[in-house]
């Protein structure tokens, strides 16, 4: 038997695997977009469709209340998929790793620790195959995963330009993220223009977050052999209709290699992640920025300003301190 609170109680069956959560930090993604549509892809843990009239489920840190798996005791601190509600009671398979490092802000297990760092982590080192030198564009560049990559391709000695939507954004890039350049594309009329002007001998690595027209113009710019890690296509989600991508021919002829990917694909190299990025977030090499929504009810708001650019870094719903 189970109080939480003095408001919850829960019995759970000897032979149970569940485990139950007090919700700390949730992340706001803008995958979760898609999880209120139809999905038609394969069945992947995480990215399925949200059921209408229940709590929407994503990335969370949450600490352990009772559970019925021995890997995991009253106390412990884990991240994986919760609940947008203050306690939830999930299968253990839905924690993705138990947190052994707090001498970080609890809050980074929904953001550089978590999801969107191995995200950037695993696009930017296992498919986009950087070298020192290489000419890197990264669009969403401010967002959750775009501030890591860029961070990651200048440890790499590389030369990186971001877009952003706002010259806070813009700023924020090139004063405390380490871009070499930055633009806001709100600014720009002419893509390809502004593109040419940044990378006068062409990307090697396009970073993509956005898709469509951004896309479509770096396809008009890219050098022979670069490479595109296709991460996400937040321009595209609430279109009923989706753009176009016309400069597709490019791909041949300079022999491109596009890859989309999943990061639940890339979970096994977390240990590898973390070792690779505590030691640069303590010695104060790599920064991040968070955009900090205080109390659940302030939730969907923040997840809603998503989609208008409203966050600056990484938007993280406090549920419980």
């Amino acid at each position: 038997m189970y109080l939480v609170e003095g408001t919850i109680t829960l019995k759970l069956p000897e032979s149970s695997n569940d485990v139950l959560l007090k919700n700390l930090y949730l992340s706001c993604d803008p995958y979760m977009r898609n999880r209120m549509s139809k999905f038609d892809g394969p069945e992947i843990e995480g990215f399925h469709a949200y059921t209408p009239a229940s709590p929407l489920a994503g990335i969370g840190v949450a600490k352990v209340v009772e559970s019925g798996n021995p890997d995991y005791k009253e106390g412990d601190l884990v991240w994986g998929i919760t609940k947008w509600e203050e306690y939830s009671l999930v299968p253990s398979t839905q924690i993705v790793f138990k947190i052994e490092h707090t001498d970080v802000p609890l809050s980074y297990y929904t953001g550089i620790l978590g999801m969107p760092g191995i995200t950037a982590y695993a696009g930017f080192f296992e498919i986009g195959s950087p070298k020192k030198g290489d000419n890197v564009f990264v669009s969403a560049a401010s967002g959750a995963v775009g501030q890591l990559v860029g961070q990651f391709a200048k440890l790499t000695g590389c030369y990186v330009v971001g877009s952003a939507g706002s010259k806070e954004k813009v700023d924020l890039l090139k004063s405390k993220l380490g871009f070499d350049e930055a633009f806001n594309y709100k600014e720009e009329s002419d893509l390809d223009a502004a593109l040419k002007r940044y990378f006068p001998e062409g990307i090697d690595i396009y970073f993509d977050n956005v898709g469509g027209k951004t896309l479509d113009a770096v396809l008009l710019n890219l050098k022979v052999h670069a490479r595109i890690p296709s991460c996400g296509m937040i321009s595209q989600y609430n279109l009923t209709q989706h753009e176009g991508v016309t400069n597709l021919l490019n791909l041949i002829y300079k022999r491109v290699r596009i890859e989309g990917f999943v990061v639940t694909d890339y979970y096994h190299l977390y240990p590898k992640f973390l070792e690779f990025l505590l030691p640069h977030i303590r010695e104060g090499k790599i920064v991040y920025v968070e955009d900090i929504a205080e109390g659940l009810e302030n939730g969907p708001a923040a997840l809603v300003g998503l989609f208008s650019g409203h966050n600056v870094g990484k938007q993280v719903v406090i549920v419980a301190r």
